[in-house]
């Protein structure tokens, strides 16, 4: 007992669990420079971003800026990506919309409850979860959300008010208004959209910069760069300036967002009741309205961030931990929600801006076949019911897999004897349908003809299994021919010897089984058709 209490109290521990132990002492100036910039330009983007993503949630416009600052002051202690920024985001505000009602009491409970729920993951090392939702699912939802989101800025840009957010209602009633459009509204709208493309290509276009050049040349070279790396902030604080412009001059051109709150949010917990109608609605009551959020905006909270930071990692050669990465985002939405933040998860966008801006420490702060088909279900599901998108395309992808068991892939080689060389596992769902397959391709021909099962590929076995390769090899000796078995691992060979299957014949290779059923006589010479099917079996047997 004490040598575990050692072990969980031990430095190597205590830096596993804070991850800022292991960078924070090879920090130098350098990183602080690169970081400062890093910091600076993700800051001028994560403002405007706050205001939009609050809009997107549905929350009055300040909730968008108490989320975004939690995330670096945790994260910089607890993550292990240099690059991630954890804040709002388009699809967890989306997420928040759905679950929240609107309503900011829902909003910071469920980022409270949402972080716990990471917590928990992580301290449990649940990270590994995640593996069992597919890229076609993540990818329908992602596509889903980002068609959605996109349209739902279309309203904004045309001036549009009291337009429904569901979305099928919100494309109706949008083009169903689309003569009420405000002209001042859509023309900053586009003017706004031109302008972030432009700085965008004058970022890409922008030649490698060169010490050589004149003073006056890397200056300008440094302002387009940062032009156009914070461009999302150039945009905004652009177009509020003309908007400044005309309300002082008392003409109401342009729809605008209107007040919001001063200075600091509260330090507190997050109220469990909420008040609606006239009427108190306790805990319990508000758990059962979110309903399968519960469960969702955890999940996808974890899956977008996990997701950006192991791109992020990949590219710029590091690695990070999971669990860790659980841990770090539990506390900041548990933290976040003492000061009013809704939940939160690593930002895409900011990550980029981060990385491409040199950050060096976390101080910065459609696939083919039948992927298809859980990508279509999450990605139209989703545009009804999030839940019912991602757990439409989460249940298919399981109908796909267990199908996949159940109908194992085969190579078979139909020669004077048939060769079946299974290119996957050989488990219990399966087993009938070999059995069918082998007595419609084999004991029903004429004549009937042996056949050799090649497990090179067989990597696990269980109780039904070696029964129904029991019934098989009796199936084989009533029709008077022989079932034989080659290249099994030993582990699985063990298994089956110790069945004690009456007729099990096993060979260490396709070319000795072939010799035996060439009359007992190892140096039968093989037909030319059989030989191509030997060497190949050879060499991935060696």
């Amino acid at each position: 007992m004490s040598s575990v209490v050692r072990k969980f109290c031990s430095y190597h521990t205590l830096k596993k669990r804070l991850p800022i132990l292991r960078w924070l002492p090879q920090y130098s100036l350098q990183w602080l420079r690169m970081d400062l910039l890093a910091g600076l330009t993700v800051g001028l983007t994560v403002v405007p971003q706050g205001l939009a993503y609050a809009e997107i949630a549905g929350l009055p416009v300040q909730y968008g800026l108490y989320s975004s600052f939690m995330g670096c002051f945790v994260y910089c202690l607890l993550g292990t990506s240099k690059d991630i920024t954890l804040g709002p985001t388009a699809i967890m505000s989306l997420l928040v919309a759905s679950y929240a009602n609107h309503d900011p009491v829902y909003a910071v409970l469920l980022a409270f409850l949402c972080g716990c729920i990471q917590l928990a993951m992580g301290i449990l090392q649940l990270g590994f979860l995640v593996d069992f939702i597919s890229y076609p699912v993540i990818k329908g939802f992602t596509s889903s959300a980002a068609l959605t989101i996109g349209f739902g800025q279309v309203k904004n840009i045309l001036g549009l008010r009291d337009i429904p957010r569901q979305f099928f209602r919100e494309v109706y009633f949008t083009f169903y208004h689309i003569a009420e459009t405000r002209l001042g509204d859509l023309v900053l709208g586009l003017s706004s959209l031109l302008l972030l493309v432009l700085l965008k290509m004058m970022k890409n276009h922008l030649p490698k910069r060169s010490h050589r050049l004149p003073l006056l040349d890397r200056v300008c070279h440094a302002i387009v760069h940062f032009a156009g790396t914070a461009r999302n902030a150039v945009v905004v604080i652009t177009a509020s300036l003309i908007a400044f412009c005309f309300e002082c001059q008392n003409q109401h051109v342009f729809t605008l967002t209107g007040k919001s709150t001063q200075g600091l949010p509260p330090f507190r917990l997050p109220a469990f009741s909420d008040t609606a109608s006239n009427r108190t609605v306790s805990f319990s009551e508000m758990l059962q309205n979110f309903g399968a959020g519960l469960a969702v905006v955890p999940l996808v909270g974890f899956l977008e961030s996990i997701a950006i930071a192991k791109a992020f990692a990949s590219q710029n050669n590091y690695r990070i931990d999971p669990n860790q990465e659980l841990l770090a985002i539990g506390s900041t939405n548990i933290l976040g929600s003492l000061v009013s933040s809704y939940p939160v998860t690593g930002s895409f966008g900011r990550t980029a801006v981060n990385s491409q801006t040199g950050v060096c420490s976390p101080a910065g702060g459609i696939v083919t076949e039948l992927d298809l088909l859980p990508f279509l279900a999450s990605f139209l599901g989703c545009f009804w019911e999030i839940q019912y998108g991602i757990l439409a395309g989460i249940a298919l992808s399981g109908i796909i897999l267990l199908f996949n068991i159940a109908r194992p892939e085969m190579k078979i080689s139909d020669y004077s004897t048939v060769v079946v060389q299974f290119q996957s596992g050989l488990n219990f769902p399966a087993v009938e349908y070999v059995s069918d397959l082998l007595y419609r391709r084999v004991l029903e021909a004429s004549p009937p003809r042996c056949v050799i099962l090649d497990g090179l590929h067989v990597s696990s076995i269980d109780y039904t299994t070696v029964n129904g390769l029991r019934e098989l090899i009796q199936t084989f000796q009533q029709h008077n021919v022989s079932l034989l078995f080659s290249n099994f691992r030993p582990k699985i060979l063990s298994i089956l010897t110790s069945a004690e299957i009456e007729g099990l014949r096993y060979f260490e290779s396709t070319e000795t089984a072939l010799g035996y059923l060439h009359g007992d006589d190892p140096t039968h010479e093989l037909d030319d058709s059989e030989k191509p099917l030997l060497n190949q079996t050879e060499r991935l047997y060696s």
